[in-house]
């Protein structure tokens, strides 16, 4: 399967596009390491798996750019426990 997260440069966020509208998860970097700061889905799209979508097609991204990241949004920490495949991303 396609990884459907594409990285905003410009906006500092990863985005999914679900149902027509956007998820993101905003970040700051800070040197080499990607602080994920925030993650969003529409309203009314929650409960659907879109979050954990984004949340793991993120750090899929991040993953294969060889980069690490430092989970600052409770959602990412929550993904990264239930998750410990992607604890190797963790800076």
């Amino acid at each position: 399967m396609v990884n459907a997260v594409r990285d905003n440069p410009e906006r500092n966020r990863f985005e999914l596009d679900v149902e027509g509208q956007v998820a993101f998860a905003n970040y700051r970097q800070d040197g080499g390491v990607l602080n994920i700061v925030h993650t969003e889905v529409p309203r009314e799209l929650n409960g659907k798996g879109y979050g954990s979508d984004l949340v793991r097609g993120t750090l899929d991204l991040i993953r294969s750019r060889g980069q690490k990241m430092r989970p600052m949004c409770g959602f990412v920490r929550f993904f990264l426990r239930e998750h410990p495949e992607y604890a190797d991303l963790v800076a």
